[in-house]
């Protein structure tokens, strides 16, 4: 097997395990939100969480060499790019759902990464709870299609 398919997959597993244990941490403090303080630390833990996923998305685009040139909307493009089929190069990591599910999650990390001067919205963070939620369902099966396609070229 490609050397760099196996650091690949052992990085992806690696992360993996990383976003399960922040979905454990998350699972008891989000039904809790409404509070300022609590909203602060969900917030942390949804930062960290799409910061795992894109850390998996930044070693795919390394492997498969895929370049992002606008450096300006470099997170944006490098998760569209995750969203998309190529079939020269590799198949996609993320469907659709799970791309709309994880591009919430990245907006809100920029907002919650500047936010040393605003109150946290409540009815946005409860969205962005919702999308987790959901997102904790589809990525397993998106991440294992993904394992699946590297077993096949590897």
């Amino acid at each position: 097997m490609n050397e760099s398919i196996q650091l690949l997959k052992a990085d992806i597993a690696a992360d993996e395990r990383t976003i399960v244990r922040l979905y454990e941490e998350l699972a008891d403090k989000w039904e809790s939100s409404d509070a300022p303080e609590q909203a602060i630390v969900v917030g942390y833990y949804l930062h960290n969480l799409y910061t795992a996923f894109e850390h998996v998305f930044e070693r795919v685009a390394e492997t498969f060499e895929n370049q992002i040139a606008d450096k300006s909307q470099w997170h944006a493009q490098l998760l569209r790019r995750m969203s998309l089929d190529l079939p020269e190069i590799r198949r996609n990591l993320i469907g659709s759902e799970t791309y709309e599910c994880l591009d919430e999650l990245r907006r809100f990390r920029h907002v919650f990464r500047s936010a040393y001067t605003i109150k946290l919205d409540e009815e946005r963070l409860g969205l962005v709870i919702k999308r987790a939620k959901r997102l904790r369902e589809l990525y397993p099966g998106d991440f294992a299609r993904f394992q699946e396609f590297l077993d096949q070229i590897g």
